[in-house]
């Protein structure tokens, strides 16, 4: 269990510190950078990687929403489910932490919003509460069908982390300018905790709606797509 743990927080760690760096120091710099095109594959690029790096170890959850939705399915144990949830906040926060002791070390830094989540006056579009509300259990019970089926016995075998990647990828391009893209309650409280706007507020949103997307995505697979099919590839524990 403990090589489990420890892969599930590197994996949050690159999550958080690729996806986020990407958005704080590549996004805008130095006056054409790679905007919000560039980060949205960022965080698919942070997944795939990790996925191939490190999913035969653990899984390759690296997001409390994935780990409920798998255990909903069937996919993995519950008795593993909080010490999941544990290490990935913890890596988020570690992979935040490392990525605020770099960027402020510029001489003009400001926290401000830290890349993290919001709606209303902190959405990056002004979107609605409950249009980011509808968004994020939208789209992350999307998320976890790709990963459900992407790993089931059915699809190509060694393509899962490619269909995770790009399927994560086209979240953020949807949704980054409704929400600035959560579907993963680690990632968003662990750029709450250092943004100075009042994301932290507002992050209770982008904790709930990830998890009940996810429990609606995995039940949708469990009962409706894929009955009694047995796991296989990443996102087995």
């Amino acid at each position: 269990m403990f090589r489990k743990l420890s892969a599930e927080f590197i994996g949050t760690f690159w999550l958080v510190f690729g996806g986020c760096g990407s958005a704080l120091i590549a996004a805008g710099f130095p006056d054409v950078g790679i905007g919000f095109v560039g980060v949205a594959f960022a965080f698919g690029l942070t997944v795939l990687t990790m996925a191939y790096a490190v999913g035969g170890t653990s899984g390759g959850h690296f997001n409390p929403a994935v780990s409920l939705g798998l255990a909903l399915a069937g996919r993995f144990e519950w008795k593993d489910l909080i010490g999941y949830w544990i290490v990935q906040l913890v890596g988020g926060i570690a992979g935040a932490a490392v990525l605020y002791l770099i960027v402020s070390g510029r001489a003009d830094f400001t926290a401000g919003g830290f890349a993290s989540n919001g709606y209303g006056e902190l959405s990056p579009g002004g979107y609605s509460m409950v249009a980011a509300l509808l968004a994020e259990i939208v789209l992350t019970a999307v998320f976890l069908l790709i990963i459900l089926g992407s790993t089931s016995k059915a699809a190509p075998a060694g393509f899962a982390p490619l269909a995770i990647g790009l399927g994560l990828t086209l979240i953020h391009l949807i949704s980054i300018p409704v929400t600035n893209t959560s579907v993963n309650p680690a990632r968003s409280i662990a750029a709450a905790i250092f943004a100075t706007n009042g994301a932290l507020g507002q992050v209770w949103l982008f904790i709930v709606a990830p998890l009940v997307g996810a429990a609606i995505g995995a039940l949708i697979w469990k009962y409706l797509l894929a009955p009694g099919e047995s796991p296989a590839g990443v996102g087995q524990s």
